[in-house]
């Protein structure tokens, strides 16, 4: 899994206000929390860019103001018009504690159902996953060689070393289903 660093300085004032004015100075606040402290603190909106608008899974290396820690984003909050990001909390990772992550799903080889006219159907992103940071890959390997139409695989056919997938078992990845090309040739069949 991919890192970055991130640096911020300790808010000051904390409130409304406060987080009103850091915003319009381009910063964005922000929360630390999980270990032994919680800490308030800015970071200029820029640092985010590779952070949140991508789907790869990436922890970060945080900086607040001499104070570094491991951490990973929890939760990001977004103005709803403008998009505008408006809060990150983020979860300090601590050495041999597992934690809770989405990690993308990939899908990789070419369906013999696909080839004969059926429709790949991709039914998530991203699966929750529990683990220690250093076990969590960038992203989990859907293999759809062997799909024919109307076959599927699902949460239980997945094995990751030394994760807990926390999604249902039965719960479907991704699919091949039938289309209405592959039904009229069966019919003319």
């Amino acid at each position: 899994m991919k890192s970055l660093s991130i640096s911020g300085s300790l808010r000051e004032n904390v409130g409304k206000r406060d987080a009103k004015e850091q915003r319009a100075k381009g910063m964005v606040p922000c929360v630390a929390y999980g270990g032994s402290q919680q800490y308030q603190f800015v970071v200029p909106e820029k640092q985010f860019k590779d952070l949140l608008y991508t789907p790869e899974v990436k922890y970060v290396e945080l900086d607040i103001a001499g104070t570094k820690m491991n951490a990973i984003v929890q939760d990001s909050q977004f103005h709803p018009i403008t998009d505008k990001l408006l809060h990150v909390d983020f979860l300090e990772v601590i050495d041999g504690k597992p934690i809770i992550i989405d990690i993308p799903v990939l899908i990789t080889g070419t369906s013999p159902g696909v080839l004969r006219g059926g429709k790949l159907s991709k039914k998530v992103r991203k699966i929750k996953v529990k683990g220690e940071l250093q076990f969590i890959p960038e992203h989990v390997s859907v293999d759809i060689s062997n799909l024919e139409i109307n076959d599927s695989v699902k949460v239980s056919d997945l094995q990751i070393d030394h994760l807990t997938i926390m999604e249902h078992p039965g719960k479907l990845l991704v699919s091949v289903v039938s289309t209405r090309n592959v039904e009229q040739t069966q019919e003319e069949a």
